[in-house]
C-alpha cells in the first residue's frame, strides 16, 4: 500500500528546522561584510583571519592535545573494560556503572571532577581536562566495544588458542583484538568527535590560561557574533561530519563482519 506524501511532511520539516540555522551560518562564513547578519559577497578573508588570530590557534592546538590524549586514554581504558565485563564478569551493577559517565549530565560529571581534582589537590591544566575527558569518553568507548562483542558471542577460536598453547595475551592480541578492531576504531572517533566540541567540562576543569577552543569561541561569542565566528564554526562543523561519517562507516563494517 503506497503511503501519502502528506506523511512526508512533517519529516521534511524537521529537516529543515534542524540544518536551515546551520546552513545560514556556513554561508555567511563566506560573507565579505563585516556584518553577521547581511551577505555582502563571497569571500574568504574571515578563513584568513582565523590563520592569523593567536588565540585561535592557540585553542585549536590546546583543544588537539586534549582530544588525541583522551581518545587514546579511552581507548584504551574502554577496550580493557568492555573485554574484562564480557568476558570476566556478568555484574549488571558494573555494567551500569560502566556507562554512568555517558548518561550523567556534563554540568553534574563537571562539578563531581572539579571536587575531585581539589580534593586529590591537583593543579588545573590541559592534563586536567584531558582525564576529565577520557571519563566520559571510556564509557562510549566501553558501550561500542561490548557491541562488538555481544556480536561475536562465540570464544571457539579463543578457547582453540589457548588449548594450542597461547598466552593470553597472544590470544587477546591475535584473536580478539582483530575482531574488535572495527568496533575499537569506531568507538575512538565518537570519543574524538565529542572532545573536540566538549564544553561544559572544559570550563569546569581547564586553567584560566589554558582555554580549550570550545571556550574561546565562548568568550568571542559573548561579544557579539562575527564572521569569524561563522568562519570557525563552519571549520568545526566539517571536522564533526567527517568523523561522524567515518565512525558510522566503521559501525556499518561491524555490523557486516558479524
Amino acid at each position: 500500500m503506497r503511503r501519502p506524501r502528506l506523511m512526508y511532511v512533517p519529516f521534511w520539516l524537521t529537516y529543515v528546522f534542524l540544518y536551515t540555522p546551520i546552513v545560514v551560518l556556513v554561508v555567511m562564513s563566506f560573507n565579505s561584510d563585516d556584518s553577521p547578519y547581511t551577505f555582502g559577497g563571497f569571500s574568504l578573508k574571515w578563513y584568513g583571519e582565523l590563520a592569523s588570530d593567536g588565540t585561535i590557534q592557540q585553542g585549536l592546538v590546546n583543544t588537539l592535545i586534549v582530544a588525541v590524549g583522551s581518545t587514546v586514554l579511552a581507548t584504551v581504558l574502554g577496550t580493557m573494560l568492555a573485554v574484562g565485563l564480557a568476558r570476566h564478569s556478568r555484574s549488571r551493577v558494573l555494567d551500569a556503572i560502566s556507562v554512568m559517565p555517558a548518561i550523567l549530565p556534563d554540568l553534574v560529571l563537571g562539578i563531581g571532577l572539579l571536587v575531585f581534582y581539589a580534593t586529590i589537590k591537583l593543579t588545573l591544566g590541559l592534563y586536567s581536562v584531558l582525564l576529565a575527558h577520557a571519563v566520559f569518553g571510556m564509557a562510549f568507548v566501553t558501550a561500542v566495544v561490548r557491541t562488538r562483542l555481544a556480536a561475536h558471542g562465540d570464544t571457539s577460536l579463543e578457547e582453540a588458542s589457548r588449548d594450542l598453547g597461547a598466552t593470553p595475551f597472544t590470544t587477546f592480541m591475535r584473536i580478539t583484538l582483530p575482531q574488535l578492531a572495527p568496533g575499537i576504531a569506531a568507538g575512538a572517533l565518537l570519543v574524538f568527535t565529542l572532545s573536540i566540541d566538549e564544553f561544559v567540562i572544559a570550563s569546569f576543569t581547564a586553567a584560566p590560561l589554558e582555554p580549550t577552543l570550545p571556550m574561546v569561541i565562548y568568550s568571542m561569542v559573548r561579544f557579539g557574533v562575527t564572521p569569524e565566528i561563522n568562519a570557525l564554526a563552519t571549520l568545526l562543523l566539517a571536522v564533526s561530519f567527517t568523523v561522524v561519517i567515518a565512525a558510522q562507516r566503521m559501525t556499518r563494517l561491524t555490523e557486516s563482519l558479524s
